[in-house]
């Protein structure tokens, strides 16, 4: 039985090295030990970088080789589910970048495949939100369920940072690119792990790019859980909130704000404040590690998946859900899902 996941590595994306090279380094159950990419010399310019030790000619081979375990794909969201698909049918192990796929038709297309093929072999499928398997996540989850809150009435996320390069490719309508889809699917995801339950989409409205009126900059959402709790979203990519990631939860005893939710590695903030109305309000804080990083708790828990049958907190079929919220967030603003053509 393999001891150690090798990883190949489909494009030679910016992220990668923070996201999977960095961690795998210092996880000595997985090791990072191909990449291709579009353009050959990049992969091996990439290679040499960063101490891989193979590079195939393309995405097939790479597939096809036998001394690869599992696949990472940090594509470009028009291409997640393609290449998820292909890397099922090769018989590999998937970590794919969030957001899943372009829309929910093809989420539920990978998730019913990766669920025959976890029913075949034991295929491990996830959904790479990194924040999500770090204890700060964890902690937020286990502070609204256990009722220190009270009632849940209300849920606020947003995710808000500065992208001027217009060029980027999150920003490409034909890539599956918008602000719902690369900012606003954490806030969707960490509204849901708060809530506890699915929410319905009541309205959005959206700011867009000059040049692309189909691309969203930034996007606000309302939501309504099935409880009764009311939630709102904010997502940006250029907007006049430049920099904000936060997170929030207010119940009928007190309210959860927590600052930099995505990136606590590098710096965070977990607040609980009492009921307003108790004369003088009690005030809490919390620190929650910040070591091991969000991705290196990421990796160690996609490794234990494949390699001892441990949890997927971030499946494919979580996956689906998350884009069932998205394509009707954009439904709301007035456009198609990604990936689906404008019926005007």
């Amino acid at each position: 039985m393999t001891t150690s996941l090798r990883i190949g590595l489909l494009g030679a994306a910016a992220i990668a090295p923070s996201a999977l090279i960095k961690p795998a380094k210092q996880q000595p159950r997985a090791t990072v030990t191909a990449v291709a990419a579009r353009n050959r010399q990049r992969a091996e310019a990439f290679a040499r970088k960063h101490d891989i030790p193979v590079v195939h000619p393309d995405y097939e081979a790479l597939l096809a080789d036998p001394q690869i375990d599992a696949v990472y794909v940090p594509l470009p969201n028009g291409l997640h589910a393609e290449w998820m698909l292909k890397a099922i049918d090769a018989g590999k192990h998937v970590l794919c970048e969030k957001p899943f796929t372009a829309n929910r038709a093809e989420a539920e297309r990978v998730a019913d495949a990766a669920d025959a093929a976890h029913a075949r072999s034991g295929l491990v499928v996830m959904e790479a939100f990194h924040y999500r398997h770090h204890a700060l996540a964890s902690r937020m989850q286990e502070i609204v369920r256990s009722g220190e809150l009270g009632e849940l009435r209300h849920v606020e996320a947003e995710v808000c940072f500065p992208l001027p390069r217009f060029g980027d490719i999150r920003y490409d309508h034909g890539l599956a690119g918008g602000a719902t889809m690369d900012a606003g699917c954490y806030t969707v995801h960490v509204a849901r792990l708060l809530g506890g339950e699915t929410p319905a989409v009541t309205a959005a409205h959206m700011a867009t790019l000059r040049k692309d009126q189909r691309v969203d900059r930034a996007m606000e959402a309302e939501l309504v859980f099935p409880g009764g709790a009311t939630g709102h979203l904010r997502a940006s990519m250029w907007s006049r909130r430049v920099l904000s990631i936060r997170a929030r939860a207010i119940g009928s005893k007190g309210e959860l704000v927590v600052t930099n939710f995505l990136m606590p590695q590098l710096y965070h903030r977990l607040t609980i404040r009492g009921p307003r109305d108790t004369g003088r309000r009690t005030l809490r804080r919390e620190r929650v590690a910040r070591q091991p990083s969000s991705y290196a708790c990421q990796l160690s828990a996609f490794a234990s998946a494949v390699l001892d049958g441990g949890p997927v907190l971030t499946s494919a079929r979580d996956a689906v859900v998350t884009m069932s919220i998205i394509d009707d967030i954009y439904r709301a603003a007035g456009l198609p899902p990604r990936g689906e053509s404008d019926p005007s």
